[in-house]
């Protein structure tokens, strides 16, 4: 457990970083630390490692002061990863990843043997291993940071909003990959972010931090949405804090419901077939969605356009897992008024109604 009493931090020129900070971080969870730039959430977070000394207050590991504690010896037992990677760019991947072992004094050679297991934990192809970090593109940095940190298996691992200079499709990777390896490793993890959205979607816990450092609500995910403690939290989460909720709900109770379609490789011989709306899903010969096609379609193609000149792409897929903020935008992206729910070999399972998604909030909300 990772333990703030009373907290602060000033600075010579008399600014206040944190304010009177005291909040618990549970083991083996997730927590988030969210705020405007200069709320004081990534001051509070290099506290913990002591890259910053508070001015007052203690912080307390497992039970231990971390100001008696050497601060080398405390960061080589902590894992950090910080935006753009941080990564050396004189050393190969396979280096960088096997850095805090061969610190520790475990010897090259296993250090690297390890390293490669730990590239692959974090979905990095091994032939990676043997470049620098110039020849990767920014996911690929930023998943070796996170290989480097868990190189040694450290019980705390510390992110300085590690995915803000990604792009946001790489940017969504990352959570997933965060949340996939959070549900296997089972870390004491502290996340900086300023993406309210992001917090939502990782945390255990949310701790929003405003002007000064002060700490205004430390509770979960729903009842921050639900709950917001005064007006500054429920202006930081925003206008979007309903639709936000939907993200905490499970999909999985969602009704499935026949969707006609038609595989690609049948289309010249489907003159007059559409769906009773206008709308048929085009699949591959695996059953994959492909995208819809209408009559105005069924007639390009017929007068030889292309399938990718003929299909509307158009509507997200429900993955599985997936909650109902997803199985809501895929019925609404849809041009056919119906999402598509796919399996984890992205085969069409069936279609998901907005309706369904509304009667879901509704008992959800009545039990």
């Amino acid at each position: 457990m990772i333990r703030f009493d009373e907290v602060s931090k000033v600075f010579p020129d008399g600014s206040t970083a944190v304010d009177s900070l005291s909040l618990e971080i549970s083991d083996g969870k997730l927590t988030v630390f969210v705020g405007s730039s200069g709320s004081g959430k990534t001051t509070a977070l290099r506290m913990i490692n002591r890259m910053i000394e508070p001015t007052s207050g203690s912080i307390t590991v497992n039970g231990a002061d971390v100001s008696t504690v050497n601060p080398v010896k405390l960061r080589l037992g902590i894992g950090y990863v910080i935006q753009n990677a941080g990564l050396m760019p004189h050393q190969r991947v396979i280096d960088n990843v096997a850095t805090v072992p061969v610190l520790q004094g475990q010897p090259r050679r296993a250090a690297r043997k390890a390293a490669y297991e730990v590239l692959e934990r974090v979905g990095l192809d091994a032939k990676l291993a043997m470049r620098y970090p110039a020849q990767l593109s920014g996911g690929e940095q930023q998943r070796v940071g996170v290989a480097r940190a868990l190189a040694a298996d450290p019980p705390i691992l510390l992110m300085d909003e590690p995915f803000s200079a990604v792009d946001p499709v790489v940017r969504v990777e990352l959570q997933d990959e965060t949340l996939r390896l959070q549900s296997e490793l089972h870390k004491t993890i502290v996340f900086v972010t300023h993406d309210i959205d992001e917090a939502l979607k990782l945390a255990d816990q949310v701790a929003v931090f405003g002007r000064g450092g002060v700490l205004q609500q430390y509770d979960e995910p729903a009842q921050l949405l639900s709950r917001p403690a005064n007006n500054f939290v429920a202006r930081f989460i925003g206008l979007g804090r309903g639709y936000r909720w939907l993200q905490l709900i499970d999909a999985s109770g969602l009704p499935l419901h026949d969707i006609e379609r038609i595989p690609a490789n049948s289309l010249c011989a489907a003159k007059g077939t559409q769906a009773p709306d206008g709308w048929t899903l085009v699949v591959d010969d695996e059953g994959v969605p492909l995208g819809w096609i209408d009559a105005d379609g069924l007639r390009r193609h017929h007068g030889g356009a292309s399938l990718s000149e003929s299909i509307s792409a158009g509507g997200s897929l429900l993955q599985p897992d997936g909650n109902l903020s997803q199985a809501l935008d895929a019925a609404l992206s849809s041009p056919a008024a119906i999402g598509v729910a796919v399996d984890r070999e992205g085969k069409v399972i069936g279609g998901i109604l907005a309706t369904d998604v509304l009667a879901a909030v509704e008992a959800r909300r009545r039990g």
